[in-house]
């Protein structure tokens, strides 16, 4: 009886265990018909349509989807994360027109996206360019605004090939204040977001009248660091001002005063 038991029990195990590695091979993505470039050729459509839906709530009839003329630049996680597979760390930038919503510097906005495996997907959009998710409609009564949070669908045959979208990467500095390093120096946060390329460039830092010095950096997209100028703030010192200027990727080249503490 023990014998037949485990000739029972270890086919099942080793089936269990190959089920498992097809499974963790689906999660990761494999064969998914979840990819970039059918994200950015589903999301813009979807994104415009809700758009134009928000547009006339607001008693607004001056944008259609054809002169939103939206693009998107979709992927999944960081740099090192394969764009294809279902997951709740997509994002997609998009680039739209609107005559009454201008685009920030960058030139896109930012949408987050949980991609389910029924080849459909939920989409959050940026609240600074479209607002929250109630809204007062044109007759004055509250409302859900369509374009905070929307469901889509893709084609899993649509068309595969690379679209070819581009955003730059947008460096941001993260800190709030400057805490002074056991050597004196003032090392400052920053993330390189989404986008292309990364970020890359040179920071320079003053403090207290005095010129600390500039280094280098290149950093992935999603990538975050501690970048520290080889000066030393003045003892008195009570802020420091950093100013970035950019080979690749983008950011605001005006200077950041950040109190030091």
């Amino acid at each position: 009886m023990k014998h037949n038991m485990r000739r029972i029990l270890v086919p099942l195990v080793l089936a269990l265990v190959i089920i498992g590695a097809v499974s963790a091979a689906v999660i990761a993505g494999g064969d998914s018909a979840v990819t970039k470039a059918r994200l950015e050729r589903s999301v813009p459509t979807t994104f415009s349509r809700q758009y134009v839906a928000w547009t006339h709530l607001q008693g607004r009839h001056d944008v259609t989807v054809q002169s939103m003329q939206a693009k998107a630049m979709c992927e999944k996680g960081g740099a090192s994360t394969p764009d294809v597979g279902p997951g709740s760390d997509w994002n997609c930038l998009v680039s739209w027109k609107d005559p009454e919503v201008p685009m920030p510097p960058e030139g896109y906005g930012k949408l987050e996206l949980n991609v389910h495996t029924n080849d459909c997907y939920t989409a959050g959009s940026s609240a600074k360019l479209t607002g929250v998710q109630l809204m007062t409609d044109k007759n004055g009564r509250t409302v859900n605004n369509p374009v905070y949070e929307f469901d889509g669908c893709f084609n899993p045959n649509g068309d595969n090939t690379p679209t070819g979208h581009h955003f730059p990467s947008v460096l941001f500095v993260t800190s709030t204040a400057i805490r002074r390093a056991p050597d004196g120096s003032v090392p400052v946060q920053v993330l390189c977001n989404n986008g292309s390329y990364g970020c890359a460039g040179t920071l320079t830092a003053t403090s207290g009248g005095k010129k600390l010095g500039s280094v280098d950096f290149t950093l992935h997209e999603v990538q975050t660091a501690s970048l520290t100028v080889p000066g030393k703030a003045p003892s008195n010192a009570k802020d420091v001002t950093y100013t970035f200027s950019y080979t690749k990727g983008f950011g605001s080249t005006s200077p950041t005063t950040l109190p030091l503490s």
